[in-house]
């Protein structure tokens, strides 16, 4: 075998060989992304999720930005037990939402929630996990926040099938403590949510993050429909998951946000 030939073989064989590693890496990406649609997954991940809405307020004036930081840190307590840990901190910029408000920038109440969630699926292959949230008075202006402390218990369950994702999350806070002059809470969430992963790692989902608001005297119904794309990524050493999407509020209070808004992502991943 002459010298041209070995380097021939060489390079094919080079060739090759990063094809593989390729097709390995895009694996590894469409499981990441299979992953994070399981919001009780095995996973460091730390989302920056912006949304934005519009229409607020009885006069239909008011705009929102919101930036949720919400990271979630799984938590191995033995061989069969994880206590999956999700921390949603809102930042917010509100204008106009009230006659003569102008605008308002600063952290929101922050909510902590907590599952117990066994490491393997069930045999009929069901993920579970149920545990206590929290709502914590750490708005830092009176209209980002409720002014209340609130807890109470939240569930999750669903089932993956091929680059299939389908299940609900729901959960209850009630207020027990706070500033008086505010209005008490008890507020039911129920976000039933779909999403279809393919290989290339873009997933393609659907959720309701509709609330029930058992104080309010009339339109307790809060429920956006969000419909969502994205796609796992490297940049350098790190892993990213880029997300966005629009929304539509079919139904909302008086003084809610109307019609469409939109939401944007980016997540760092952290795969162990």
């Amino acid at each position: 075998m002459n010298l041209k030939t070995i380097r021939v073989v060489a390079a094919l064989l080079a060739m090759s060989l990063a094809a593989n590693v390729a097709i390995a890496q895009e694996a590894d990406k469409a499981e990441l992304a299979k992953q994070l649609s399981n919001p009780i997954a095995s996973l460091i991940n730390v989302p920056f999720q912006l949304n934005y809405d519009s229409n607020l307020g009885l006069a239909d004036d008011g705009d929102q930005f919101k930036l949720n930081i919400q990271p979630v840190i799984p938590i191995s307590l033995n061989e069969k037990w994880n206590l999956i840990s999700r921390t949603i901190i809102p930042v917010l910029y509100v204008q106009d939402t009230f006659p003569g408000q102008g605008s308002e920038f600063g952290l929101g109440d922050i909510t902590p929630a907590f599952w117990f969630s066994p490491k393997a699926p069930t045999k009929g292959g069901l993920i579970w996990g149920v545990g206590p949230q929290f709502l914590l008075p750490t708005a830092t202006e009176d209209v980002l926040g409720a002014e209340k402390w609130g807890a109470g218990p939240t569930a999750i369950a669903l089932k993956q099938s091929g680059g299939w994702t389908y299940g609900a999350l729901v959960g209850h806070i009630w207020s027990f403590a706070g500033t008086d002059n505010r209005s008490d809470i008890s507020l039911t969430n129920f976000q039933p949510f779909l999403a279809r992963t393919w290989p290339s790692s873009i997933t393609l989902s659907a959720n309701l993050e509709s609330t029930y608001n058992w104080e309010a005297d009339d339109d307790e119904w809060s429920i956006p429909v969000n419909v969502q794309l994205s796609k796992v990524v490297k940049a350098g050493n790190q892993l990213w998951s880029i997300k966005g999407g629009i929304r539509y509020w079919a139904e909302n209070p008086d003084t809610g946000a109307e019609d469409w808004g939109f939401r944007f992502e980016v997540a760092m991943l952290f795969p162990r």
